[in-house]
């Protein structure tokens, strides 16, 4: 019996990103981004800038009689765009468009668009927050988009 859904989640997730043809030229990466971040694109599942957390987990009993768990969590993640230009309303347009590819991606996971079960390893997964985030650096403007992807699992 598995002590939580949150691995096969994350992995069901990067898989989904990484097939949907509209993040093609996005680089999906599994937690935190690494090395050199001068990608003009990313999409990082369990991690979010200024923040130690990679999800969130809350479990409790399904039933009397204690041999399933309801497990509710967060996948906390990050979507960044940059093209070294300075025009903020760009960016911000931009960042909104891979949310939305993000989204989308989400809700046509598994059997049937209708239940976002990440390929079945949650009963249900949707978006549930966002925060944007822009900055004007030295080299252009960067827009980014904290947003977490909740599910409920049971165990």
């Amino acid at each position: 019996m598995a002590t939580s859904a949150v691995p096969g989640a994350i992995a069901a997730l990067l898989a989904i990103l990484r097939a949907a043809a509209e993040l093609s030229d996005v680089q999906v990466l599994d937690g935190p981004p690494t090395g050199d971040m001068s990608a003009a694109e990313y999409v990082s599942v369990g991690w979010q800038p200024d923040g130690d957390e990679s999800v969130q987990i809350v479990q409790d009993f399904n039933a009397a009689g204690a041999r399933t768990r309801d497990e509710d969590f967060a996948i906390l993640c990050w979507l960044d765009t940059w093209t070294g230009d300075s025009e903020v309303s760009a960016r911000r347009v931009r960042a909104f468009e891979l949310l939305a590819v993000v989204e989308s991606a989400i809700r046509a996971s598994g059997g049937s668009p209708a239940a976002p079960t990440l390929n079945g390893a949650v009963l249900w997964s949707h978006l549930t927050n966002a925060v944007l985030k822009q900055a004007n650096t030295d080299q252009g403007v960067r827009a980014g988009i904290a947003f977490t992807v909740t599910c409920r699992a049971r165990i």
